[in-house]
């Protein structure tokens, strides 16, 4: 796992940016999976500046609201080609988000497993972090091998999404998220967090034990992670300075 900690978001987005843009000019064919959110929108501004070449690209979502169509303005379809895709070259048949819609939930999840197989599997993972250590929208006590599934949203999740909403009573009590065990086959993750707010959840994710209470802290268990964060997230890590040292020091190959 290698921390980055950056002075603020569009220094930390910028290279979280550059870290997908050197994926996809290596391989113009890869597999991404993507986040939503408040998070992920500075890097994928970033990455539509950057004319690269999209039309290869397969992009698998991480969730979904159950019950919200895909023209819903607050769904998570809409927010993706709001905010990235109608930006990029990207092929609309290479986009895969989860149907929120779908009349048989255990079967589309299933599915939606099935085509990130035969699509070679996840090259990239794009991610943000809850408050609480949720990634995707597997809360806290998810099981940590869980696969594409139902979830129901924490009172403290639909509160923090409340915003987005007319009101809280207007966010969806369930969503179909990615499991744990998914986004941990992912080839590569990159985990981006900005602000106090999250600072106690990457403490816990980067340096606390792993544990189901903070779904994100199985990523120490991941073979490539990087963690690309701003100051203030980064204020509770107790080995700061140890991070930073260590990118400011990298070997010429390594850069």
């Amino acid at each position: 796992m290698e921390i980055i900690i950056q002075k603020n978001p569009a220094a930390a987005a910028e290279i979280a940016a550059r870290i997908v843009a050197r994926l996809l000019r290596k391989k113009p064919n890869a597999v991404l999976g993507l986040a939503t959110g408040a998070t992920p929108l500075l890097l994928y501004k970033m990455l539509a500046e950057m004319n690269l070449d999209w039309r290869r690209v397969a992009t698998f979502n991480l969730d979904e609201y159950v019950g919200l169509p895909p023209e819903h303005p607050q769904s998570y379809h809409q927010f993706m080609w709001e905010n990235f895709f109608r930006r990029v070259n990207v092929a609309k048949k290479n986009v895969h988000i989860p149907d929120g819609m779908a009349r048989d939930v255990p079967k589309f999840c299933s599915q939606y497993e099935k085509e990130i197989r035969a699509a070679g599997g996840i090259d990239l993972q794009v991610l943000g972090i809850g408050g609480d250590g949720h990634v995707g929208f597997n809360e806290p006590a998810s099981s940590l091998a869980s696969r594409t599934r139902i979830k129901t949203l924490t009172r403290r999740t639909r509160r923090d999404n409340a915003r987005f909403f007319s009101g809280e009573d207007e966010v969806p009590r369930h969503c179909i998220t990615m499991g744990i065990g998914t986004i941990m086959e992912a080839r590569q993750c990159l985990l981006l967090a900005f602000g106090h707010r999250k600072a106690r959840a990457v403490a816990g994710a980067v340096e606390g034990p792993v544990t189901a209470m903070n779904p994100a802290s199985i990523l120490q268990m991941h073979p490539a992670v990087k963690v690309c964060l701003d100051e203030p997230a980064a204020a509770r890590l107790k080995r700061a300075r140890y991070y930073r040292w260590v990118y400011a020091n990298k070997p010429d190959w390594q850069k």
